[in-house]
């Protein structure tokens, strides 16, 4: 499409937009901020809404900054969706959305005030994994935006400089459909290849373990151990390296500490850590409640599973289960807990397990969210069901991005 439209940009939306209208229609605008004259491309139309890009900045926000990156802007990279705005303004601009879901789809309002995590000087330098794109000659790209078309980056800002030294080319990556750079905060490196189909791969010299994704059949090591460690809080934990784990340097020990202000566990008590992954959080909690209580982990990815264990190792008042959350609990029997904390996928708990957690009776939930859009449809079944929103935090742990982190603290009324 290319029809163009001249707008005044209205209020941030959730996922990286601005909201204009056009003839009745809303507009949701990318590379705009709040305030501004803009002409812009539509890019996307159906009966309800409009999509576009701003073009031209025809009267342009205070807020607005020269963006970084010489790959960011319209139809270019899709990785980064405000780095035409000041940091400053990002986190403003983030914690209007987190209180306009809160609002919308919760009922509840809040202020919300996002807060910078260490390890990101200027919003750039921090995402410690990072997975390319690769054309058919081999060349690493990012995909566009909403698009399956590669932008050729020399360099990624936002990545960790330990991911572009451990990306020595761009190119010769012949066969391979995806390429993802990792650096821990334990100094391994790791390179993830995932083939494409009926392909053989051909990877160039790089210092770190090599690994091949093959889909069903498992991921093979080529050399290294294929996996990461990982420092939090004077504890290293063991990742699988095509495992999850948070890609800010910062984020994992910012909310593990969120995350026991907030659950305040106590000597003796029982807990589980729901969506459990390698243990960051079970390991805390199992910590605070001592030999005398108990915690218990679910997690349904087996290599992460057999992470948390191992991780686990040395607390045997923790315990890690696999399976879904909701079949984990009725197997295993599990009618009451003191306290529960949930780091579930984007998609949010859903109204099963919110239903089953909150048939536990413990005294407070923790619920850590990249989504607060899930976060707050979630909140709300919730306080249905006798829960009330106490507090909340919000961390921008992805600058640049449109992604914010939330810990929230629900008590029972």
């Amino acid at each position: 499409m290319s029809e163009l439209l001249e707008l005044t940009v209205g209020p941030v939306a959730n996922g990286g937009w601005c909201v204009a209208r056009h003839e009745g229609r809303v507009v949701f605008v990318r590379h705009a901020l709040p305030g501004e004259r803009v002409r812009c491309r539509v890019t996307e139309e159906t009966t309800r809404f409009l999509r576009a890009d701003a073009v031209e900045i025809l009267e342009a926000s205070p807020d607005r900054v020269p963006a970084p990156c010489p790959f960011s802007g319209p139809g270019r990279c899709g990785g980064c969706d405000w780095q035409h705005a000041s940091l400053a303004a990002q986190r403003r601009l983030k914690a209007e959305v987190v209180a306009e879901q809160l609002q919308r789809l919760a009922g509840i309002t809040r202020d919300v005030v996002v807060e910078e995590v260490p390890g990101a000087a200027g919003g750039l330098g921090w995402r410690t994994r990072v997975q390319f794109a690769a054309d058919r000659d081999g060349r690493l790209g990012l995909r566009r935006h909403r698009s399956h078309e590669i932008e050729r980056v020399d360099e990624c800002l936002i990545a960790d400089p330990a991911i572009e030294d451990l990306r020595v080319s761009t190119e010769g990556w012949r066969g391979a459909a995806t390429v993802e750079f990792i650096a821990s905060t334990g100094g391994d490196r790791a390179v993830i290849v995932t083939p494409k189909p009926h392909r053989d791969v051909r990877i160039p010299d790089v210092d770190a373990s090599v690994m091949i994704d093959e889909g069903r059949r498992g991921t093979r090591v080529l050399q290294g151990r294929g996996t990461l460690v990982e420092h939090v809080a004077g504890r290293d934990y063991r990742v699988s390296a095509s495992g999850f784990w948070q890609v800010h340097p910062g984020a994992a020990a910012t909310l593990q500490e969120a995350v026991l202000d907030f659950a305040q566990p106590k000597p003796g008590e029982w807990a589980l850590d729901l969506y459990c992954g390698v243990g960051l959080f079970a390991a805390a909690l199992a910590e605070a409640v001592g030999p005398a209580g108990a915690v218990l982990g679910i997690e349904s990815e087996p290599p992460a599973v057999q992470d948390a264990r191992h991780n686990l190792r040395d607390l045997p008042q923790a315990q890690t289960e696999r399976g879904k959350v909701e079949e984990a609990l009725d197997r295993l029997g599990i009618e009451q807990a003191d306290l529960v904390v949930c780091d579930p996928p984007r998609s949010g708990l859903g109204r099963p397990v919110v239903t089953r957690i909150a048939s536990l009776t413990p005294s407070r939930i923790v619920y850590v969210s990249c989504d607060p859009a899930t976060l707050s449809r979630d909140l709300n079944w919730f306080t249905d069901l006798g829960y009330d929103l106490s507090d909340l935090r919000a961390f921008d742990q992805y600058p640049m991005t449109h992604h914010v982190e939330c810990v929230a603290l629900l008590v029972a009324r």
